[in-house]
């Protein structure tokens, strides 16, 4: 009987299949070994630099982030203010829009005040001329203005002069009164002083109203407190007072 060699005494081995991935040189094997080798890995301890820098950091932390704080505190509990600003800003724009200056005067002005009596009043005008520090001249003036019992009072003519620190309104050329309770007057010219609240006229002056109708040669009425007076020759013609049933 044939002998068999017995690779396990002595035979030549077979060729050992192995993967390329897992070949390796001796230097690859070394580095490998040396990454998770403890005793290699050291850990970094910070300079004086570094610990000077991190503490700075640390003490201004300590003061921004309260000071923010209340600076987003702040900011909430002036919204409301800063809303209602730009909201007033928004609305002065849109008037300002309406206002234009051409040739040394003013279109569409207008010119607020108050009455001795704190009430206020209102002046307004297609154009508006500077004409010194105090008067302005105006085309096609208004004025209103609130009496005493809560009514009030709307007067235009086609010029006016406006005198400022006197408060005083000179109107001339197709002068109207009229006041809600359904009088209306007509008059060349009438003088207005704003702060007592006093309409005085040395015109003729056409009445129609709730009590009837008249022509008179001048005449004067108090806005603050409700009264006319007028002088003569006049003509009056009253209405028929109403009888209750």
């Amino acid at each position: 009987m044939t002998d068999q060699p017995d690779d396990r005494n002595g035979g030549n081995a077979p060729d050992r299949i192995e993967r390329e991935d897992y070949a390796r040189s001796a230097a690859d094997v070394e580095r490998q070994r040396s990454i998770f080798d403890q005793s290699t890995r050291r850990r970094l301890l910070p300079n004086a630099a570094d610990l000077a820098r991190r503490q700075t950091i640390m003490r201004s932390a300590k003061w921004m982030l309260p000071l923010l704080a209340l600076v987003l505190l702040g900011s909430i509990a002036a919204w409301p203010a800063v809303q209602r600003a730009v909201i007033m800003h928004t609305g002065t724009m849109a008037q300002m829009s309406h206002v234009r200056v051409k040739s040394g005067s003013m279109l569409n002005p207008t010119y607020g005040g108050l009455d001795e009596h704190g009430r206020p009043y209102m002046i307004t005008a297609d154009e508006a001329r500077q004409i010194s520090s105090e008067r302005i001249d105006l085309t096609n003036a208004a004025a209103d203005t609130l009496m005493d019992n809560g009514n009030w009072l709307y007067v235009t003519a086609s010029e006016g002069v406006y005198i400022q620190h006197a408060q005083m309104l000179d109107l001339t050329h197709a002068v109207t009164l009229y006041r809600n309770d359904g009088t209306l007057m007509l008059t060349p010219t009438a003088d207005i002083d704003m702060r007592h609240n006093i309409i005085v006229t040395d015109s003729w002056i056409h009445g129609e109203g709730p009590m009837g109708v008249m022509d008179v040669q001048g005449g004067m009425l108090d806005i603050h407190g409700g009264v006319m007076l007028f002088r003569g020759p006049g003509r009056m013609i009253l209405n028929a007072a109403e009888r209750p049933n």
